[in-house]
């Protein structure tokens, strides 16, 4: 029997946790010896970082829907590579895989979701797969078979680096520092951290991400009077160094369908202090393995990161308690074995041996 060729395609943004997911389990798949065609949306930064990893992506435009140049591209690249197995990420890049037939190669078709998204992108798919149990029991509860619909987890990078130098953000040493990250968007809830911030003295935040928002946030700081205790980083690589230099990372989004934020805390050793927005109260038993706090509520955020950053033992407790968490469910090497075993589960045919 011939090894399963798998071909990946993502249209998504530049930035994204989504993305960056697609991108940490493409090049996993690629290290465990998974035969892999990836097909991506014109992006450099993100094609760098797959040839680095050893890959060749094509670069595609995925445009509006009368693209057609991508369309013809995408079944192009179907009957080069004859994969058995399609994986297309979010909705654009389910959109524009051609469906089956039409002089193609036979292929099952799996749309990879990870929000809650209009399922009428999906109709040519075979099987859906869900980065939470949640998401599953939507896609089931909007008409899909379950036994078409798949959670797989996602993964994240537990790869340590130095901490980064507080001075140079002009932060002292000896102030409790809160460590945030994702995209400046309403739905993340900054803007509620940012007045849980006023309500507490000698407490610093810094804000890893670019967005929408930013020059709102910004604006909201300075009327709230702590801008001098905020530093907006902007988009950063180097986050594992970020959070070596935090006391606490909060997540305080009003919609998180996953929280992969919270599981990268996790991996760095970070106690994490989250809003319970539907991921982080999926992965967080409160004051087990983090804190949450109820969602767009300043007071109730001010007070849980006073008492945490007052209580040093509790802080190493969570800490331990969520890298506990993570080395059971969210390790590159659990995840990718799962991924490859509902490969061969839905194709029939062999996948690379997992390595270790």
């Amino acid at each position: 029997m011939s090894e399963l060729r798998v071909l990946q395609a993502m249209a998504g943004a530049a930035h994204g946790g989504a993305e960056l997911f697609f991108e940490r389990l493409v090049l996993a798949l690629h290290r465990a010896g998974v035969h892999q065609h990836v097909l991506i949306r014109q992006n450099a930064e993100r094609a760098g970082k797959l040839v680095e990893g050893g890959m060749t992506p094509v670069e595609l435009a995925f445009g509006g829907r009368f693209d057609l140049f991508t369309k013809l591209a995408f079944k192009r690249e179907i009957k080069k590579f004859q994969p058995q197995l399609i994986v297309t990420w979010m909705n654009r890049a389910t959109s524009f895989c051609p469906p089956k037939g039409r002089g193609l190669p036979e292929f099952v078709h799996v749309g990879r979701l990870g929000g809650y998204y209009d399922l009428k992108y999906y109709g040519n798919c075979d099987h859906l797969v869900c980065n939470t149990q949640d998401l599953v029991d939507y896609v089931v509860g909007e008409g899909w078979p379950a036994d078409k619909v798949h959670h797989l987890p996602n993964f994240a990078d537990e790869r340590r680096a130095p901490a980064v130098s507080r001075r140079d953000y002009y932060t002292p040493d000896t102030t409790p520092l809160l460590f945030t990250l994702g995209r400046l968007h309403k739905n993340k809830g900054f803007d509620t951290l940012l007045r849980a911030l006023s309500r507490t003295s000698d407490v610093y935040l810094w804000i890893a991400g670019d967005g929408p928002e930013r020059a709102n946030l910004e604006k909201l700081a300075y009327e709230l009077g702590v801008k001098p205790r905020v530093r907006f980083l902007g988009w950063r690589d180097d986050a594992p160094a970020l959070h070596a230099a935090a006391d606490i990372f909060v997540c305080p989004s009003r919609h998180e369908p996953l929280g992969n934020v919270v599981i990268e805390a996790w991996a760095q050793g970070r106690p994490v202090l989250a809003a319970a927005s539907q991921g982080p109260s999926a992965l967080i038993e409160d004051g087990v393995n983090g804190r949450l706090v109820p969602v767009d509520d300043p007071v109730a955020l001010s007070e849980a990161i006073r008492a945490l950053t007052r209580n040093q033992a509790q802080l190493a407790t969570l800490a331990a308690a969520g890298r506990a968490s993570f080395e059971a469910h969210f390790t590159e090497a659990s995840v990718v074995r799962r991924y490859q075993d509902f490969f061969t589960k839905v194709t029939g045919m062999p996948c690379a041996a997992s390595p270790g």
